[in-house]
């Protein structure tokens, strides 16, 4: 049994844990606001340039059509981009985006596709190497916040590796923030360019539109930007999912804390009041035999 001492520093170490627990909770709290909108205000530049896609890609085809747009024709060559964050300390929000990662990469690598995989975020890059480090093409960090420069050379990369033939096809999984308490993992194809949620056609109200330069050439610029916009969108959408998740799991370490310090407190004064008793018996013990 631990002498009375013991448990005392036992007690002050669990309060001096809910001490930094509930700094950090509160700190997420702080942070959780500024990130939640700033996602939330990406959301409707990105649906709305899918939906411009969507309608520029209705008037071209064949072989005037952009690679971006159309693809190579084959999906034998995949690559996945992940995106976490770069800290821990959050619950399960790291650990789900990861899984989901590795069931689309196992899924690919069952049906035979040659898969290359691109992470943005420490915590994808450590949990993922073990099983798929050997298939890294790039790996980049998070930083503290999103920033539109990381998403801009992870855009540039993904091109490169489409431009030189060596991608068919590439998805990104990250996590999309729902609420405080739920983020839910996405993927979602880049090439060849799919409309994104709520990236429904325009209704142009039966208006004939007629586009200077032709709908090739808007799409030419337009794609390799929506790329970006995708990335960096999702970087923001991790962001607060991040916040969330660490927010709900601090609360939860500091409430565990506080039930763990009442537990030890009791059974310290039990323990406490025991020894008192004893040496009260020894006392008395010892005054009767005189």
């Amino acid at each position: 049994m631990a002498s009375l001492k013991e448990m005392r520093n036992r007690i002050g170490s669990v309060k001096a844990t809910q001490k930094i627990t509930k700094a950090m909770q509160m700190v997420a709290a702080a942070k959780l606001r500024k990130a939640q909108d700033a996602a939330q205000n990406a959301r409707p530049y990105a649906q709305r340039m899918a939906s411009v896609i969507s309608n520029l890609a209705a008037g071209v085809s064949g072989d005037g059509a952009p690679k971006l747009l159309v693809g190579t024709g084959s999906d034998r060559r995949h690559l996945v981009v992940v995106a976490t964050s770069d800290r821990g300390l959050a619950g399960g929000f790291n650990s789900s985006i990861v899984r989901a990662a590795r069931e689309r990469l196992n899924a690919l690598v069952a049906e035979g596709k040659d898969v290359r995989v691109l992470v943005v975020g420490r915590k994808a890059r450590d949990q993922l190497r073990r099983h798929f480090g050997d298939r890294y093409v790039g790996v980049y960090e998070a930083g503290g916040n999103p920033s539109l420069s990381v998403a801009e050379e992870v855009s540039t990369k993904i091109r490169e590796l489409f431009e030189a033939g060596e991608v068919d096809v590439v998805s990104l999984i990250f996590s999309r923030f729902k609420s405080v308490v739920s983020q839910q993992p996405t993927v979602l194809q880049l090439i060849p360019a799919q409309v994104a949620d709520g990236g429904a056609p325009l209704d142009l109200k039966g208006a004939a539109y007629e586009y200077e330069p032709d709908e090739a050439a808007i799409l030419e610029e337009l794609l390799p930007r929506n790329i970006t916009t995708q990335v960096f969108s999702a970087m923001l959408e991790n962001q607060a999912g991040f916040f969330a998740a660490q927010m709900t799991a601090m609360d939860n370490a500091t409430r565990n804390a506080g039930d763990m310090i009442a537990g030890l407190t009791l059974k310290y004064n039990r323990q406490r009041q025991a020894q008192i008793t004893k040496e009260l018996i020894e006392i008395i013990s010892g005054a009767e035999a005189l």
